[in-house]
């Protein structure tokens, strides 16, 4: 009888990191994980890579079997013709996009902040009324409200003027309900009393405290909304013309064209990428930590 409880141990402690193994082992990537995520990559980046392919070379090579696989010398040339050729004011599209993407972002990122604060830790009455609102105003398609919102710019006389691209989208009702959850998670109850009992006015608990511990969440949004804008097409056609364009419009023109350039096209196409691949490559380790703590937090 005594020895029975001492093989029962040794039994158990024999169990014990089989079963750990097994959960250890759920986490380790296969083999066929590792193939998986190579297929999909080279699947993503292969589109990138024919496209500057074709930007440093002539039209001769799309029509090419098989199909050249190194760049060539003229992607230098291909710009300069980009930025000479008349009718597309690539340039001026750049410039346009740039101003319009900083102004909705740095805009999204400041009223979505200041209103998802307001939602998740002030008390006032019609909260939630307004809150269902805001979300509601997501279920509606953008397509939906083109011909309204157009009718309003062409009464305030922004037909063709860049504020008509911007100050429809200074702030979105996704921003506000993304900020207001992790605002309700991030930030305790106690740290904004205690910024009250210190004399902080609710405009400076939200500057001084709020705004600092959204930050994480701030650049996620700010990644998604420049990208959306800067690669917004539809409304920029129905409200500007093609002598004052954004950067999709000019490359738009581009293939619109009688004869079509694909060596232009290409070429300004690889310009329209490389501020998205240097804003993420910049920002991209803040972005994904701000994922991974709000996963890590849910």
């Amino acid at each position: 009888m005594t020895t029975i409880p001492g093989i029962r141990r040794r039994r158990s402690h024999g169990r014990r990191p089989d079963k750990a193994g097994r959960l250890r082992s759920l986490w380790d990537a296969s083999p066929l994980t590792y193939l998986t995520l190579v297929v999909a990559l080279a699947l993503s980046v292969f589109p990138i890579y024919w496209m500057i392919v074709v930007a440093t070379r002539t039209n001769d090579v799309v029509a090419d079997v098989p199909p050249p696989v190194l760049p060539g010398g003229r992607f230098g040339t291909n710009v300069h013709r980009l930025f000479s050729t008349q009718d597309v004011y690539f340039a001026k599209g750049l410039v346009n996009s740039f101003i319009a993407s900083g102004a909705v972002t740095i805009s999204t990122v400041f009223f979505a902040s200041l209103a998802g604060f307001a939602f998740a830790k002030l008390r006032f009455r019609g909260k939630n009324a307004l809150l269902l609102t805001i979300i509601a105003t997501m279920m509606i398609p953008v397509q939906m409200g083109i011909v309204p919102l157009y009718m309003i710019m062409v009464k305030l006389g922004w037909q063709n003027h860049l504020q008509a691209v911007i100050v429809p989208f200074l702030v979105t009702g996704f921003g506000v309900f993304m900020m207001r959850q992790y605002a309700d998670q991030a930030i305790p109850d106690e740290l904004i009393e205690a910024a009250r009992v210190d004399g902080c006015t609710t405009f400076g608990i939200y500057w001084r405290v709020v705004l600092p511990a959204l930050r994480p969440a701030a650049g996620v949004l700010g990644l998604f909304t420049f990208m959306q804008t800067w690669n917004e097409f539809m409304w920029p056609l129905a409200v500007l013309t093609p002598d004052n364009p954004t950067v999709q419009l000019s490359i738009n023109n581009l293939a619109n064209a009688y004869f079509k350039d694909y060596t232009l096209m290409f070429a300004g196409t690889t310009i329209a990428v490389l501020p998205l691949l240097i804003v993420f490559i910049v920002f991209g380790r803040q972005i994904i930590g701000g994922i991974m703590e709000g996963a890590i937090k849910a």
